[in-house]
């Protein structure tokens, strides 16, 4: 059976790496899907470089990464966001979210919080100690948001429905850590709503994050993208694949077998011939031949 192109010249999707490292397959995957998507629906595709925290930025390897997309054959249609320089972005979003009454010091370790805290599914439940008993903005302190008992739902585009109570779930999120830094939750969202995303697609291991996201996006009164969740690729121990777990990067030698090797990881079954062709050959078959009800819906 044919596939047929669905259209959507409004389509904006990207790929947000964090320059820790070179791209692994793990990273590929999320690059080859949410390539694949954004052109098969007609739609541009962006680059974004994740290193708003510079304590764990790898010198040179943003630029590994934007070079390994290139000989993979991934071109970008817009100019590429640096995170750190998106500071006033930020700050102005806090100030957007202070106005409303919503931001609290917090000056807790992160061994009062975890000794104070019940560990939920998605890690420490913050218990409100700098709510209920204020801390003084004049020590270092980190920023949280307060969240209420409203449940965040989405329809993800592979896992369909998904719900989450921030409250009592997840508990106040940091939105600027004590050594100033803006936290991840806090510059994706300002971000996306600066790039005018549409489409996000990206890892499972992001999943529970996408609530806390679209309760920033929902305050901010910025668009909530369409949300797709691809499965995590694991090592032989059920690890996600990572700089931490010792990830091969990918060998752009070799750059239409990595491909493919990550387009089968997708479920897409392309064909073995597509082996003896070029870059450019395999990303017209696949941009006619994306199909997202192949793509297994969980870990591999």
């Amino acid at each position: 059976m044919e596939s047929i192109r669905s259209i959507n010249v409004n389509y904006r999707g990207r790929f947000a790496p964090s320059p820790t490292g070179p791209l692994h397959l793990g990273s590929l995957v999320a690059a080859v899907g949410s390539y694949a998507d954004a052109k098969f629906h007609g739609g541009k595709w962006l680059v974004r470089i994740e290193d708003v925290d510079l304590q764990r930025r790898v010198p040179g390897a943003a630029k590994q990464i934007l070079d390994t997309l290139e000989k993979l054959g991934m071109e970008w249609d817009e100019e590429v966001i640096y995170q750190s320089r998106r500071s006033e972005a930020y700050r102005d979003a806090l100030q957007v979210l202070n106005e409303q009454g919503l931001l609290y010091p917090c000056t807790c370790s992160r061994k009062e919080i975890a000794d104070s805290s019940i560990t939920g599914l998605y890690g420490y439940i913050y218990p409100g100690t700098c709510l209920n008993n204020p801390a003084s903005p004049q020590n270092a302190h980190a920023l949280r948001i307060q969240t209420n008992d409203e449940i965040i739902t989405f329809h993800d585009g592979l896992k369909g429905l998904y719900t989450q109570k921030l409250c009592s779930e997840v508990g106040d999120f940091v939105l600027r850590r004590a050594d100033g830094i803006y936290a991840y939750q806090l510059a994706v969202v300002v971000d996306d709503a600066a790039q005018n995303i549409t489409h996000v697609v990206r890892g499972a291991d992001l999943i529970d994050s996408t609530p806390r996201q679209i309760f920033l996006q929902q305050l901010l009164r910025y668009p909530i993208p369409h949300y797709m969740h691809l499965p995590v690729v694991t090592n032989a121990a059920g690890e996600k694949l990572s700089k931490q777990t010792n990830a091969a990067s990918v060998n752009t030698a070799e750059a239409l077998q990595e491909l493919v090797d990550a387009l089968n990881f997708l479920g897409q079954q392309p064909p073995l011939e597509i082996l003896q062709g070029d870059i450019a050959s395999f990303w017209r078959w696949v941009i006619q031949n994306w199909r997202v009800n192949q793509i297994p819906n969980g870990v591999v």
